[in-house]
């Protein structure tokens, strides 16, 4: 892990025996109009921050905002901190950039994290981000489709083959005793609610903010199954490298920190945040959008175990039953026990 160090003993040595001798000079000269008033003090240099870099699961969206207002907030600047955003395409692009060292932390999905522990990589998940399953699957009321059984022999559109859209998918079916093969899944790309309008799919799997952009762009009355009220897992979590978490917990409590201080502030300030967004956000334009948005993302970072114990706090037992999951599904290949794969110790009691 790279550091920069910034090597002041010396000078603060030679200011401090400076400014003794100076108030050793002011006592002993007579007191006079000339020098009544001592000199004023040279402005302290400010403290080196300690670059830091995220590796996110996306560009910088509105629904981190929380991560883009440094300039303003200084949430991990108070911590020590010079915060980089690294932007990315879905989580295991995250994973990678944190598997390359090109990032300290990765903000990335379950997932792409039981995968990458499934080749033996070395990781552990030390904040649970949203604890709530943001993921549904959404059909028009001709569809007739209420429950996940009903979506046996339909056609169901996801982001990609690679998205946690048709992972989300899969757990739904398999909560209905039903797999892939049971429906046809047809790749549509992030644009997934115009094939479903046009008919192209019976349903479509999405998540909650994709469900607010899709009302507003004019479906009407969607039919929603939310794979959550079937297996409700956490969405993204952070995750760092062990050897990081073995030998930096100093810093990575920091970082925790400023996050779950960043967190809350959006919470507490979702107008403030909205109007922020414009500004940070590259999907900011409209202060109003952003507000729907903002406060859907608010949602999904609350629990019962983070209101009991605070933001970030990982629930072991509902990650291990969805590493149970995705290794039922064949999603991967070895048992997890993800009592082994996560951090509990760096994030200060509520």
């Amino acid at each position: 892990m790279r550091r920069t160090f910034l090597r002041r003993t010396g000078a603060l040595a030679a200011a401090a025996a400076l400014t003794s001798m100076n108030a050793l000079t002011l006592a002993l000269m007579p007191t006079t109009a000339a020098h009544a008033q001592a000199a004023p003090a040279a402005p302290a240099k400010p403290t080196a921050l300690r670059p830091f870099t995220l590796a996110g699961w996306s560009k910088p969206i509105t629904e981190i905002t929380h991560l883009l207002v440094e300039e303003e907030k200084g949430f991990f600047r108070s911590e020590g901190l010079a915060l980089n955003y690294l932007p990315g395409a879905g989580g295991g692009d995250a994973l990678r950039n944190l598997l390359s060292r090109q990032a300290d932390i990765a903000f990335t999905d379950p997932g792409s994290f039981f995968a990458a522990l499934d080749k033996g990589e070395k990781l552990r998940a030390v904040y649970d981000i949203y604890p709530q399953n943001v993921f549904n699957v959404v059909s028009l009321p001709a569809s007739n489709i209420r429950k996940p059984g009903d979506l046996k022999g339909k056609r169901v559109g996801v982001y990609s083959l690679s998205s946690g859209t048709l992972q989300n998918l899969q757990i739904l079916l398999q909560q209905a005793g039903l797999k892939k093969d049971d429906v046809t899944v047809v790749v549509t790309g992030l644009l997934n609610f115009a094939p479903l309008i046009q008919g192209q799919v019976d349903a479509t799997a999405a998540t909650d903010t994709g469900l607010a952009l899709a009302r507003r762009r004019g479906v009407r009355d969607p039919q929603v199954i939310e794979v959550g009220d079937y297996l409700n897992y956490s969405s993204d979590i952070l995750v760092v490298r062990e050897s990081t978490y073995q030998q930096n917990k100093d810093m990575l409590r920091r970082f925790l920190a400023g996050f779950r201080r960043s967190a809350q502030w959006m919470i507490d300030q979702p107008a403030e945040a909205a109007q922020l967004a414009v500004k940070r956000a590259i999907d900011g334009q409209d202060p109003a959008l952003n507000r729907e948005i903002i406060d859907i993302r608010n949602r999904s970072a609350v629990s019962t175990l983070t209101k009991e114990r605070g933001l970030g706090t990982l629930d072991e037992k509902s990650l291990q039953a969805a590493a149970d999951a995705y290794r039922k599904l064949g999603l991967i290949e070895r048992d997890i026990r993800i009592r082994d794969v996560i951090g509990t110790d760096l994030l200060s009691p509520r």
